[in-house]
Order: C-alpha cells, then structure tokens, then sequence
C-alpha cells in the first residue's frame, strides 16, 4: 500500500460531513490518508481547503453552494488546486511565506489571506522548527480549526490511545502557541478523519503529551514518516 497514491483518483470516500461542510479521501487506501475538504463560508459560498480531484467529487459539491475559492495551507499542499480553481474559475488563497507552494501554482493567487475572502477563515503562521512552514485555519463563528500537517488523525500520526497526533518531528518542540485561545467545535486535519467530539480535549492531549510520546512514535511511526518525508518532498502531496 502506497503512502501517497500518485495515480489519477478513480474514487473517492466522503469521511466527515456536517452542516457547514464535507471531506473527502480521493484515494481511500493509501496510507498517507490525504484528506480534502469543502467548507460552507459566511455568505453561503464554498471553499476548498487543499483539494484533491477525483472523478464525480463536483456532484457534491452543489448541494453545498457556489465554490467561491480554493485555499492552500501547506508548501506540500498544491495538489489539485489549479484544476479546482479554473473549473470553478475562482482565485486560490495562498500565503506569500509558503514559497514552494505559490511557485507551483498556476491559477491566480490573492495577495490578502489572514482573512480568506468571505470562508470566515484566519490563517496562523505555524514554524514548529526551521524549514517548516505551513497555515493553520481557524474561524471562531463555528469553531473550526484546520491543520495541515503538523496534527493529524491518520495510523503515521497518532500513536497509544490518542484520538489527534502529532508529526514525529514537530513532537520534540510542540508548538503550542499558534493553537493558544482557541474555541473548537471540531478540528479538520490534511491527513485522516476530522474529530467532531471533544475536540479541545483532543487537542489539549496530543499537545500536553507530544514530547512524552516521542519514543512510542519512534517505534511505531518513525520508518514510515522517513518515508513520508521522502514522497513529500519528491512531489506534490
């Protein structure tokens, strides 16, 4: 089983769903678990938050609203956002401190993305070391965070009995100050299943816990994050 199916999606697997939105694995058996998301905005209005295309995924999205923009929180994030963005011809959200991501696009770029457009969304500079940058999302009229990377649900992230885990080498420094203040409802992630239940609590966990859990995920993460590291960096992730 590949960490990150590079193939065309021939399928694809709706995994969270709720009122104000839906995410969505383009291909449901890799490892990596890439999840994509479209989320309902303030004015009615769609946006796609690191999407990956796949035959008939734009048949759910109708029934949410008019796309209205595609957000890219992640240098290793591009994916499938020019495609999304000239079939809905809508601009792409990209922060100007994420260069591998901006040099890659080719749809047009919005210059303002501390506030996205009418999606509700602030993004957070998120720098748990040197040479990792990526955004974090978060909105407070619904309580919705989004993390890219450094937080994720998937089997490369959680280790124990944790419910949200954190990137091998983010552990060492958790950067807990970019998540500070923050009232959450839910917590959507680049890499598996949202949590939609005691969210803040599973936040509070994987943080509290990050540096403690180092050696559990060397063992049981640590071969498949090298791994991981490698693919991302040799494509578009």
């Amino acid at each position: 089983m590949p960490i990150y199916d590079r193939c065309p999606a021939s399928e694809y697997e709706v995994v969270d769903q709720w009122d104000g939105g839906i995410g969505w694995l383009a291909h449901p058996t890799e490892t990596g678990r890439r999840m994509s998301h479209a989320v309902v905005g303030e004015d009615g209005g769609v946006w796609l938050i690191d999407p990956i295309d796949a035959p008939g995924i734009d048949e759910e999205l109708p029934a949410l609203g008019d796309v209205r923009g595609v957000i890219v929180c992640s240098n290793y994030h591009v994916r499938d956002a020019d495609v999304f963005a000239a079939r809905h011809d809508v601009p792409v959200y990209c922060p100007p401190w994420l260069p591998r991501a901006t040099s890659q696009l080719d749809a047009p770029i919005e210059p303002e993305t501390n506030t996205v457009g009418t999606s509700g969304f602030e993004l957070r500079r998120c720098r748990p070391f040197p040479g990792w940058s990526e955004a974090v999302a978060y909105r407070g009229f619904d309580e919705t965070l989004y993390v890219p990377d450094v937080l994720g649900t998937s089997p490369l992230f959680t280790v124990g009995e944790e419910r949200l885990g954190m990137y091998l080498l983010c552990r060492f420094v958790p950067p807990r100050s970019v998540f500070e203040g923050l009232a959450l409802q839910r917590i959507l992630v680049g890499h598996g299943h949202g949590i939609f239940e005691n969210a803040s609590a599973a936040l509070r966990t994987a943080l509290d816990g990050a540096r403690r859990r180092i050696p559990a995920a060397l063992r049981s993460n640590g071969w498949r994050q090298i791994r991981a590291l490698t693919a991302a960096l040799g494509d578009r992730n």
